[in-house]
C-alpha cells in the first residue's frame, strides 16, 4: 500500500484533485483555492468544461477518467482527490486513489458506489469519504446530533429539499444538480427501518405534507440520501426515512412519467426530457427538516432541526444555494481532515462527524449561517412528578 503523497502537516498547502468541472467543481475549485490552503487541479475529459471552468490559481488537466492507469499517475503526488463525477465513475476514481495513495472524498448518493467504496476502504492507509455533500454528507451529521439528545430512540426522519425561489412550471421544479443523480434517486429503492427492521421501500411513496413559516410542502421517499446512518442506528431507532421534500403536485406528475409512462426504464430518454424542458435555476433554497421523537429522562419528546440555506453571491458570482450547500460539506469534511479533527485512514461514515465541528469549519459556515432554531440542551430533564 502506498503512503499519502505528501506529509500530513496542517500549516502546509495541499495539493488535491478535483474530477469534473461540472457546476458543483468549478465551485469546490473556486472554495479551496481561495484559502490559500490548497492547491487544485481540475480535472474532465471536456476541454470545453475545463475551458469554461478556468479561473486564477486553478490548473486543469484534460484527462479520461475511464483509463484507471492514468487517473492514478495523475493523483500521484496529490495529498487527497474529490470526485465531483456522476456516480457511476465512483467505482475508476476510487480504485485509482487506492492506487496512489491518495484520500479519496464523493458526493454520491448512489448505494451500491458507497458499498465498493466501503470495501476499498478495508485496511487502506489513506481515508475514504463518500457521500459528503448535502444528503448524503451534512444531513447525516445533523440528524445524529439530534440523536445524541435522546436517551431512547423511536422515530427519526430526514427532508431534504433543493427548492426554486420562484417555481412557474407545473412541475414547481427547476433543475438544480446533475440530472443523473436526480432520476437515480427517483427510481432507486430506498433504504429505511420500519418497526425495527431495516429494509427497502418504494421511491415516490411515503407520501406527507407538511407547512414551514407559512409555506406547503410535500415530502417522499427517494434513494440514497441516509448514506449510512441506517447502519449506524441498526437496533437504535424504530423507524427511520429518508424524504425528498418539494413543492405540493410534484410528487405526482414525476410519477406519472416515470410510472406510468414507464420512463423509469428508460432513463436516458428521461434525462433528455427532463434537460430539455426544464430550465436551470440559480435562484433556489436548500430546506433541511429534520425531525426526531424519543424519550429524554422519564419524558416522551419531539425535537426538530432546521436549516435553510438560499443562493448567495460570491466574489462577484451568483452560487446557487445547491453548489453552496454540496460544495460546503465536501470542503469542510477535507478541512476537518486536514487540521487533524478527523481520521486519515479507512471509511469514514458522515454521522460520526461532530455537528459543532462542521458549523465551526471555514467552509461549513454556510450551513451555521442558515440554521433556523437552536436546539434544547443535551442535559436530559426528568418529568415532572
Amino acid at each position: 500500500m502506498p503512503s499519502p503523497a505528501l506529509p500530513h502537516r496542517s500549516d502546509s498547502v495541499w495539493p488535491v484533485a478535483i474530477i469534473g468541472a461540472g457546476k458543483i467543481g468549478r465551485s469546490l475549485a473556486a472554495m479551496l483555492t481561495a484559502t490559500g490552503d490548497y492547491r487544485v487541479t481540475l480535472a474532465d475529459r471536456d476541454e470545453a468544461a475545463l475551458a469554461a471552468a478556468s479561473r486564477p490559481g486553478v490548473e486543469t488537466r484534460v484527462i479520461d477518467v475511464s483509463d484507471e492507469k492514468a487517473l492514478a499517475a495523475f493523483l500521484a503526488g496529490k495529498t487527497a482527490v474529490l470526485s465531483a463525477a456522476p456516480f457511476f465513475l465512483t467505482g475508476p476514481i476510487a480504485r485509482a486513489a487506492k492506487a496512489a495513495g491518495t484520500h479519496y472524498f464523493d458526493l454520491t448518493e448512489d448505494v451500491a458506489s458507497t458499498k465498493l467504496v466501503k470495501d476499498l476502504a478495508d485496511g487502506a492507509e489513506t481515508l475514504f469519504a463518500p457521500q459528503c455533500g448535502l444528503a448524503p454528507g451534512f444531513v447525516s451529521v445533523a440528524a445524529h446530533d439530534l440523536v445524541t439528545r435522546f436517551d431512547a430512540l423511536d422515530t427519526l426522519t430526514l427532508r431534504v429539499g433543493a427548492l426554486p425561489r420562484y417555481p412557474t412550471n407545473a412541475l414547481k421544479y427547476n433543475l438544480t444538480w446533475s440530472t443523473d443523480g436526480l432520476i437515480n434517486e427517483y427510481c432507486n429503492p430506498c433504504e429505511a427501518v420500519v418497526d425495527g427492521v431495516p429494509t427497502l421501500v418504494q421511491p415516490l411513496e411515503g407520501y406527507e405534507t407538511f407547512s414551514l413559516d407559512g409555506v406547503d410542502y410535500e415530502a417522499f421517499n427517494t434513494s440514497g440520501g441516509l448514506g449510512s446512518l441506517a447502519e449506524t442506528l441498526d437496533g437504535k431507532v424504530r423507524n427511520l426515512r429518508y424524504l425528498t421534500a418539494r413543492y405540493p403536485g410534484h410528487r405526482d406528475i414525476m410519477r406519472m412519467l416515470l410510472t406510468d409512462l414507464g420512463l423509469r426504464d428508460r432513463r436516458d430518454l428521461m434525462r433528455d426530457v427532463m434537460e430539455t424542458a426544464v430550465a436551470a435555476t440559480r435562484q433556489d433554497t436548500v430546506l433541511i427538516f429534520i425531525t426526531a421523537s424519543g424519550t429524554r429522562g422519564d419524558a416522551r419528546e419531539e425535537m426538530s432541526s432546521i436549516f435553510k440555506v438560499a443562493a448567495q453571491e460570491v466574489d462577484g458570482e451568483t452560487w446557487s444555494a445547491i453548489q453552496l450547500t454540496t460544495s460546503s460539506g465536501i470542503c469542510a469534511a477535507l478541512d476537518l481532515v486536514r487540521n487533524g479533527r478527523l481520521p486519515r485512514s479507512g471509511f469514514l461514515r458522515q454521522e460520526t462527524i461532530p455537528l459543532d465541528a462542521m458549523l465551526e469549519n471555514r467552509f461549513g459556515k454556510v450551513y451555521a449561517q442558515g440554521r433556523v432554531a437552536a436546539l434544547p440542551s443535551r442535559t436530559r430533564p426528568r418529568a415532572a412528578a
